[in-house]
Protein backbone atom coordinates (compact mmCIF):
# COMPACT_ATOMS: atom_id res chain seq x y z
CA UNK A 1 0.00 0.00 0.00
CA UNK A 2 1.41 3.37 -1.03
CA UNK A 3 1.26 6.04 1.67
CA UNK A 4 2.40 9.68 1.63
CA UNK A 5 4.66 9.33 4.68
CA UNK A 6 6.48 6.47 6.40
CA UNK A 7 7.41 6.58 10.09
CA UNK A 8 10.59 4.62 10.83
CA UNK A 9 12.12 3.59 14.15
CA UNK A 10 15.62 2.11 14.02
CA UNK A 11 16.26 0.34 17.30
CA UNK A 12 19.08 -1.48 19.05
CA UNK A 13 18.58 -2.95 22.55
CA UNK A 14 16.24 -0.23 23.83
CA UNK A 15 13.46 -2.35 25.31
CA UNK A 16 12.87 0.08 28.16
CA UNK A 17 11.59 2.87 25.91
CA UNK A 18 10.67 1.23 22.59
CA UNK A 19 7.05 0.42 23.42
CA UNK A 20 6.25 4.04 24.24
CA UNK A 21 7.86 5.20 21.01
CA UNK A 22 5.79 2.77 18.93
CA UNK A 23 2.59 3.65 20.78
CA UNK A 24 3.14 7.35 20.05
CA UNK A 25 3.29 6.52 16.34
CA UNK A 26 0.21 4.31 16.46
CA UNK A 27 -1.67 7.30 17.91
CA UNK A 28 -0.85 9.74 15.08
CA UNK A 29 -3.72 11.88 13.81
CA UNK A 30 -4.77 13.48 10.53
CA UNK A 31 -2.60 11.54 8.06
CA UNK A 32 -2.29 8.22 6.22
CA UNK A 33 0.97 6.49 7.10
CA UNK A 34 2.86 3.29 7.80
CA UNK A 35 5.24 2.37 10.63
CA UNK A 36 8.45 0.42 10.11
CA UNK A 37 10.49 -0.97 13.01
CA UNK A 38 14.05 -1.78 11.96
CA UNK A 39 15.49 -4.09 14.60
CA UNK A 40 19.23 -3.49 14.28
CA UNK A 41 20.72 -6.71 15.68
CA UNK A 42 19.03 -6.37 19.08
CA UNK A 43 19.59 -9.07 21.69
CA UNK A 44 16.93 -7.93 24.18
CA UNK A 45 13.10 -8.10 24.06
CA UNK A 46 12.76 -5.81 21.02
CA UNK A 47 11.05 -8.43 18.82
CA UNK A 48 8.59 -9.35 21.58
CA UNK A 49 7.69 -5.71 22.19
CA UNK A 50 6.83 -5.27 18.52
CA UNK A 51 5.02 -8.61 18.38
CA UNK A 52 2.77 -7.54 21.26
CA UNK A 53 1.43 -4.76 19.02
CA UNK A 54 0.83 -7.04 16.05
CA UNK A 55 -1.06 -7.58 13.93
CA UNK A 56 -1.68 -3.93 13.17
CA UNK A 57 -2.29 -2.77 9.59
CA UNK A 58 0.20 0.10 9.91
CA UNK A 59 3.00 -1.74 11.72
CA UNK A 60 5.81 -3.65 9.98
CA UNK A 61 8.87 -5.32 11.51
CA UNK A 62 12.25 -5.95 9.85
CA UNK A 63 15.41 -7.44 11.29
CA UNK A 64 18.70 -5.90 10.10
CA UNK A 65 21.71 -7.97 11.10
CA UNK A 66 24.40 -5.49 10.05
CA UNK A 67 25.00 -3.18 12.98
CA UNK A 68 24.95 0.57 12.36
CA UNK A 69 22.39 3.36 12.54
CA UNK A 70 22.95 4.53 8.97
CA UNK A 71 22.68 0.92 7.76
CA UNK A 72 19.36 0.58 9.62
CA UNK A 73 18.09 3.89 8.27
CA UNK A 74 18.91 2.80 4.75
CA UNK A 75 17.06 -0.49 5.34
CA UNK A 76 14.00 1.50 6.42
CA UNK A 77 14.38 3.67 3.32
CA UNK A 78 14.41 0.58 1.06
CA UNK A 79 11.47 -1.16 2.75
CA UNK A 80 9.21 1.90 3.05
CA UNK A 81 6.55 3.16 0.65
CA UNK A 82 6.26 6.84 1.51
CA UNK A 83 7.69 9.74 -0.46
CA UNK A 84 8.47 11.33 2.91
CA UNK A 85 10.46 9.34 5.48
CA UNK A 86 10.15 10.35 9.13
CA UNK A 87 12.71 8.91 11.56
CA UNK A 88 11.89 8.74 15.27
CA UNK A 89 14.39 7.49 17.86
CA UNK A 90 13.53 4.39 19.86
CA UNK A 91 13.61 6.39 23.11
CA UNK A 92 11.46 9.31 21.94
CA UNK A 93 7.74 10.10 22.01
CA UNK A 94 6.11 11.86 19.05
CA UNK A 95 3.30 14.37 19.58
CA UNK A 96 -0.07 13.32 18.04
CA UNK A 97 0.24 15.45 14.89
CA UNK A 98 3.98 14.95 14.35
CA UNK A 99 3.58 13.15 11.03
CA UNK A 100 0.79 15.42 9.80
CA UNK A 101 2.91 18.51 10.51
CA UNK A 102 5.93 17.10 8.70
CA UNK A 103 3.94 15.99 5.67
CA UNK A 104 2.19 19.35 5.30
CA UNK A 105 5.55 21.16 5.22
CA UNK A 106 6.74 19.02 2.29
CA UNK A 107 3.46 19.44 0.44
CA UNK A 108 3.73 23.21 0.84
CA UNK A 109 7.37 23.41 -0.35
CA UNK A 110 8.63 21.29 -3.25
CA UNK A 111 12.20 22.45 -2.54
CA UNK A 112 12.17 21.03 0.99
CA UNK A 113 14.55 18.07 1.34
CA UNK A 114 14.89 17.74 5.14
CA UNK A 115 12.77 18.85 8.09
CA UNK A 116 12.64 18.25 11.81
CA UNK A 117 11.01 19.76 14.84
CA UNK A 118 11.47 20.89 18.40
CA UNK A 119 12.77 18.36 20.94
CA UNK A 120 12.13 18.57 24.67
CA UNK A 121 13.72 16.34 27.31
CA UNK A 122 12.10 13.83 29.67
CA UNK A 123 14.33 13.58 32.75
CA UNK A 124 14.54 10.36 34.78
CA UNK A 125 12.16 10.24 37.74
CA UNK A 126 13.31 12.33 40.73
CA UNK A 127 16.18 13.78 38.69
CA UNK A 128 16.95 17.41 37.90
CA UNK A 129 19.35 18.87 35.38
CA UNK A 130 22.87 18.81 36.90
CA UNK A 131 24.50 22.15 37.73
CA UNK A 132 27.46 21.29 35.50
CA UNK A 133 25.27 20.75 32.42
CA UNK A 134 25.04 23.82 30.18
CA UNK A 135 22.21 24.48 27.72
CA UNK A 136 24.68 23.86 24.94
CA UNK A 137 25.67 20.42 26.23
CA UNK A 138 22.02 19.55 26.81
CA UNK A 139 21.88 19.45 23.03
CA UNK A 140 23.92 16.24 23.25
CA UNK A 141 20.93 14.74 25.04
CA UNK A 142 18.69 15.74 22.14
CA UNK A 143 17.43 19.17 23.24
CA UNK A 144 16.61 21.24 20.13
CA UNK A 145 14.69 24.51 20.16
CA UNK A 146 15.08 27.26 17.56
CA UNK A 147 11.96 29.13 18.67
CA UNK A 148 8.29 29.17 17.74
CA UNK A 149 8.54 30.07 14.04
CA UNK A 150 9.25 27.93 11.01
CA UNK A 151 12.92 28.48 10.20
CA UNK A 152 14.91 27.62 7.09
CA UNK A 153 18.31 26.26 8.12
CA UNK A 154 21.30 27.88 6.42
CA UNK A 155 24.01 26.59 8.75
CA UNK A 156 24.42 22.77 8.66
CA UNK A 157 25.41 22.89 12.35
CA UNK A 158 21.78 23.76 13.18
CA UNK A 159 20.35 20.79 11.32
CA UNK A 160 17.37 18.99 12.92
CA UNK A 161 18.17 16.29 15.45
CA UNK A 162 18.26 12.75 14.14
CA UNK A 163 15.72 11.65 16.75
CA UNK A 164 13.12 13.93 15.11
CA UNK A 165 14.12 13.90 11.48
CA UNK A 166 12.45 13.60 8.10
CA UNK A 167 13.73 13.51 4.54
CA UNK A 168 12.29 13.46 1.03
CA UNK A 169 12.73 10.08 -0.67
CA UNK A 170 13.72 11.53 -4.05
CA UNK A 171 16.57 13.49 -2.46
CA UNK A 172 17.78 10.52 -0.41
CA UNK A 173 17.76 8.40 -3.56
CA UNK A 174 19.79 11.03 -5.38
CA UNK A 175 22.57 11.01 -2.77
CA UNK A 176 22.58 7.23 -2.44
CA UNK A 177 21.13 6.97 1.06
CA UNK A 178 22.75 7.78 4.40
CA UNK A 179 26.54 7.50 4.43
CA UNK A 180 27.39 4.33 6.37
CA UNK A 181 30.76 5.80 7.40
CA UNK A 182 28.81 8.14 9.70
CA UNK A 183 26.26 7.36 12.39
CA UNK A 184 26.34 5.17 15.47
CA UNK A 185 27.54 1.59 15.34
CA UNK A 186 26.66 -0.37 18.48
CA UNK A 187 27.94 1.48 21.53
CA UNK A 188 30.14 3.91 19.57
CA UNK A 189 29.00 7.53 19.56
CA UNK A 190 29.97 8.31 15.98
CA UNK A 191 27.54 10.87 14.58
CA UNK A 192 27.15 13.73 12.06
CA UNK A 193 25.27 11.73 9.43
CA UNK A 194 22.38 14.24 9.55
CA UNK A 195 24.75 17.21 9.43
CA UNK A 196 26.52 15.73 6.39
CA UNK A 197 23.20 15.09 4.64
CA UNK A 198 22.04 18.65 5.33
CA UNK A 199 25.28 20.00 3.89
CA UNK A 200 24.69 17.99 0.72
CA UNK A 201 21.12 19.29 0.47
CA UNK A 202 22.09 22.93 0.86
CA UNK A 203 24.95 22.59 -1.64
CA UNK A 204 22.50 21.16 -4.19
CA UNK A 205 19.97 23.97 -3.79
CA UNK A 206 17.46 22.18 -1.57
CA UNK A 207 15.98 23.61 1.61
CA UNK A 208 16.10 22.36 5.20
CA UNK A 209 13.53 23.45 7.78
CA UNK A 210 12.91 23.57 11.52
CA UNK A 211 9.22 23.06 12.32
CA UNK A 212 8.39 23.92 15.95
CA UNK A 213 4.99 22.18 15.80
CA UNK A 214 6.60 18.84 14.87
CA UNK A 215 7.26 18.21 18.55
CA UNK A 216 9.02 15.18 20.02
CA UNK A 217 10.02 14.44 23.63
CA UNK A 218 13.23 12.51 24.27
CA UNK A 219 13.97 10.32 27.29
CA UNK A 220 17.25 11.06 29.03
CA UNK A 221 18.77 7.73 30.03
CA UNK A 222 20.15 7.85 33.62
CA UNK A 223 23.58 6.60 32.50
CA UNK A 224 24.01 9.72 30.37
CA UNK A 225 23.84 12.02 33.38
CA UNK A 226 27.49 11.70 34.26
CA UNK A 227 30.53 13.63 33.11
CA UNK A 228 32.29 10.62 31.59
CA UNK A 229 29.46 10.06 29.10
CA UNK A 230 29.74 13.67 27.91
CA UNK A 231 33.52 13.48 27.63
CA UNK A 232 33.19 10.32 25.56
CA UNK A 233 30.46 11.97 23.49
CA UNK A 234 32.75 14.96 22.91
CA UNK A 235 35.59 12.71 21.77
CA UNK A 236 33.35 10.93 19.27
CA UNK A 237 32.01 14.25 18.05
CA UNK A 238 35.56 15.17 17.10
CA UNK A 239 36.02 11.83 15.34
CA UNK A 240 32.73 12.41 13.49
CA UNK A 241 33.78 15.90 12.45
CA UNK A 242 37.01 14.53 11.00
CA UNK A 243 35.17 11.90 8.97
CA UNK A 244 32.70 14.49 7.70
CA UNK A 245 35.52 16.83 6.72
CA UNK A 246 37.22 13.95 4.92
CA UNK A 247 34.06 13.31 2.88
CA UNK A 248 33.98 17.02 2.00
CA UNK A 249 37.70 17.12 1.11
CA UNK A 250 38.67 19.31 4.06
CA UNK A 251 41.35 17.18 5.76
CA UNK A 252 44.46 18.40 3.94
CA UNK A 253 47.31 19.63 6.12
CA UNK A 254 46.37 23.26 5.44
CA UNK A 255 43.31 22.80 7.68
CA UNK A 256 45.34 21.60 10.67
CA UNK A 257 46.01 25.10 12.11
CA UNK A 258 42.26 25.52 12.47
CA UNK A 259 42.14 22.54 14.85
CA UNK A 260 45.09 23.94 16.80
CA UNK A 261 43.34 27.28 17.14
CA UNK A 262 40.22 25.53 18.45
CA UNK A 263 42.25 23.66 21.04
CA UNK A 264 43.86 26.89 22.26
CA UNK A 265 40.52 28.68 22.38
CA UNK A 266 38.86 25.85 24.31
CA UNK A 267 41.73 25.67 26.79
CA UNK A 268 41.60 29.42 27.35
CA UNK A 269 37.86 29.35 28.04
CA UNK A 270 38.25 26.32 30.31
CA UNK A 271 40.59 28.41 32.49
CA UNK A 272 38.59 31.61 32.11
CA UNK A 273 35.36 30.07 33.41
CA UNK A 274 36.94 28.12 36.26
CA UNK A 275 34.30 29.42 38.69
CA UNK A 276 31.34 28.44 36.51
CA UNK A 277 30.88 24.63 36.63
CA UNK A 278 28.66 24.49 33.54
CA UNK A 279 30.82 26.65 31.27
CA UNK A 280 34.02 25.06 32.55
CA UNK A 281 32.77 21.55 31.78
CA UNK A 282 31.32 22.68 28.45
CA UNK A 283 34.77 23.79 27.33
CA UNK A 284 36.42 20.63 28.66
CA UNK A 285 34.11 18.57 26.44
CA UNK A 286 35.00 20.87 23.54
CA UNK A 287 38.71 20.24 24.18
CA UNK A 288 38.08 16.49 24.14
CA UNK A 289 36.30 16.80 20.80
CA UNK A 290 39.25 18.62 19.24
CA UNK A 291 41.71 16.02 20.56
CA UNK A 292 39.49 13.31 19.07
CA UNK A 293 39.53 15.15 15.76
CA UNK A 294 43.31 15.55 15.85
CA UNK A 295 43.99 11.90 16.68
CA UNK A 296 41.71 10.74 13.86
CA UNK A 297 43.36 13.15 11.43
CA UNK A 298 46.82 11.88 12.37
CA UNK A 299 45.72 8.26 11.94
CA UNK A 300 44.45 9.14 8.47
CA UNK A 301 47.81 10.62 7.52
CA UNK A 302 49.72 7.58 8.75
CA UNK A 303 47.51 4.92 7.17
CA UNK A 304 45.41 6.62 4.46
CA UNK A 305 44.95 3.40 2.52
CA UNK A 306 43.37 1.65 5.49
CA UNK A 307 40.85 4.24 6.58
CA UNK A 308 37.75 2.83 8.16
CA UNK A 309 35.08 3.85 10.58
CA UNK A 310 36.07 2.77 14.13
CA UNK A 311 33.77 0.24 15.78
Amino acid sequence: MTVPISAIICTHNREEYLGKAIDSLLAQEGVEYEILIIDNASSDRTAAIVEARMPHPRLHYYYEATLGLSVARNRGFRESQGEILAYLDDDAIASPRWLATLLQAYQDNEKLAIAGGKVTLIWPENTERPSWLSSSLAGNLGLYDLGEELTLIKNPGLTPRGLNYSIRRSFLEKIGGFDVNLGRVGTSLLSNEELHTTELALNQGWQVAYLPAALVAHHVAPERLNRNWFLRRGWWQGVSECYRDRLAGRTEIKYLPVVGERLVRGSYKWLKYAQDPALRFDNLVYIYSQIGYLKTWLQDQITPANRQTPA
